[in-house]
């Protein structure tokens, strides 16, 4: 298309410079990853997203791509997460692997495992599907036996540069490879040599005992972070790949990384920081190794798959951003409908924005972009709508104009994001239930008694009398009766719903229908 030629999005912009900086390439290899040593959460999330719109605008640009997540599961096991079963059995498998540790939640064969198979299982839910890589494999399988024996070989180039970022220079007797004890597996360890091909003998700490390993058959081997990162950068050829603050500040890992990575005969990828999300209306601090997390499957129950697609492809990565469970979630829906209206036509805006809108709306959708906009009910008044039938889906169908098929399963989708906010997050204030035979009567003054009579008179011929007349004829109910239209309200909705204030209420009551109505305020 040629709004993508020329396309300002930020994930545009960067395809194009990953294009112009790698050259014209037959595939160019966009990577991500993380260490599943808890719940991966929406932070994390953050990454995956934001590679995968870059992903989405090189293939827009007829290129072809490779995605490749790794997981960092031969990473050490460093602190029991509060959320774990069995957290005593777990603190004993601390300094090994994370792949040798338990599973103490019973969903998989190890504590890493069950965490990579969350996060497997809920990408493709919206529209996210890498190849994934698994480091644990590849160290024990001994794939990066010459990216050891090179770090091995120019370790005193990789010390000059780590030091040029350290306070303190690195001892004379480090070296740039780690060892868990093929006794305890763990990595408690002293590396004492190496033979200058692949023999490394180490020394396990909590035992004493030496041995040589081999770098060719080793399972026990491999490089600290800061190396291992550079290195396959070179293994596999990337092009691309984002990091978050922590490895882009000023010395952190990806400044270090970028010159490692020449050790290795490449260069680093083109990059940039994203920045941190916050949660908003919704209590806990963002930690995966604490265990109080907000994870996708969080996220998934309150926004559908395309509205959390929006919320990333509209937020340029440098910038801070909240993920609200609170009231802002009937603005982000709000502001999605927008976007989707100027996409199809249905809300007129100047060029410019229109070229805006309609790239995040591309980008935002979980595969190809819909033939039609969505079923057009605002937000708000779909909650309503809920409540007033208790949350069964199939009650609020039937009261809404005819749709298309596809339309009804995006918003049988929406129907369930939007209940399960109800019934989790919304305030009380924006929560009612309509009242029932069960209920005890409001106690009401003789002339507030008779206005909510003459309402009922009006609501039995509602489906007879226009909107406009309709609403004029509920004032009247008041005003024939001497009653103030504030203390009116007030009673109305304590009748109703048992509350001081509700939804605006002409709409409201004819979004009840007078089947439901009625017979509540027959009992006045």
């Amino acid at each position: 298309m040629s709004e993508q030629n020329v396309s300002t999005h930020w994930a545009d912009i960067y395809a194009d410079k990953i294009i112009r900086e790698k050259g014209e390439k037959e595939c160019y290899t966009c990577a991500s990853g993380i260490t599943p040593s808890g719940t991966v959460h929406i932070g994390n999330f953050r990454e995956i997203i934001s590679v995968d719109l870059v992903v989405k605008a090189l293939r827009a640009k007829g290129k072809k791509v490779r995605f490749i997540y790794s997981w960092d599961d031969y990473d050490v096991f460093r602190k029991v997460p509060k959320n774990m079963p069995q957290p005593e059995l777990l603190a004993t498998y601390l300094r090994k692997p994370i792949t040798l540790v338990p599973d103490t939640t019973g969903r998989a064969d190890n504590y890493a495992r069950a965490n990579e198979l969350d996060v497997e299982k809920i990408l493709p839910t919206v529209g996210v599907s890498p190849e994934f890589l698994y480091q644990a494999e590849r160290y024990r399988s001994s794939q990066y036996a010459e990216g050891m024996r090179t770090a091995l070989e120019k370790r005193a180039e990789i010390k000059a540069i780590l030091d040029e970022y350290r306070t303190e220079p690195l001892g004379e007797d480090w070296w740039p490879i780690s060892v868990f004890s093929s006794f305890t597996d763990k990595d408690n360890t002293t590396v004492l040599g190496w033979d200058g091909a692949y023999g490394v003998t180490y020394r396990d700490d909590d035992n004493g005992k030496e041995e040589t390993l081999d770098l060719r058959t080793t399972s026990y081997a491999k490089l600290p972070w800061r190396i291992d990162w550079p290195m396959r950068w070179a293994n596999e050829g990337v092009d691309f790949e984002p990091a978050g603050k922590d490895h882009h500040s000023e010395g952190g890992s990806f400044d270090t990384s970028k010159k490692i990575v020449e050790v290795f005969g490449a260069h680093a990828p083109v990059s940039f920081q994203y920045d941190f999300i916050s949660i908003k209306g919704r209590g806990g601090k963002i930690s995966s190794s604490s265990g109080e997390v907000v994870s996708l499957y969080d996220v998934l129950e309150v926004y559908t798959p395309e509205i959390t697609r929006y919320m990333f492809a509209g937020t340029r990565p440098n910038t801070e951003f909240s993920i609200s469970f609170d009231l802002d979630v009937l603005k982000i829906y709000e502001d999605y409908d927008n976007c989707e209206r100027i996409y199809f036509g249905l809300l007129p805006v100047n060029e410019k924005r229109m070229a805006k809108e309609k790239r995040v709306y591309e980008l935002s959708q979980v595969g190809s972009v819909p033939s039609e906009a969505c079923y057009q009910i605002p937000f708000r008044h779909l909650c309503n709508v809920l409540q007033i039938h208790s949350g069964n889906i199939d009650d609020v169908l039937s009261t809404l104009d005819p749709m298309t098929k596809s339309q009804e399963e995006r918003l049988r989708v929406r129907c369930l994001c939007a209940w399960n906010w109800i019934t989790l997050f919304a305030p009380e204030e924006f929560k009612f239930k309509l009242a029932s035979e069960d209920d005890a009567k409001v106690a009401l003054e003789p002339s507030l008694l008779k206005a909510v009579q003459a309402l009922s008179e009006v609501v039995s011929r509602m489906d007879q009398i226009e909107d406009k007349a309709f609403v004029g004829e509920l004032y009247a109910s008041a005003t024939d009766n001497g009653v103030e239209t504030s203390d009116f309200f007030t009673a109305v909705y304590q009748v109703l719903i048992g509350k001081e204030k509700g939804p605006k209420l002409a709409p409201f009551i004819q979004a009840c229908g007078k089947e439901k109505v009625l017979p509540i305020l027959k009992r006045y």
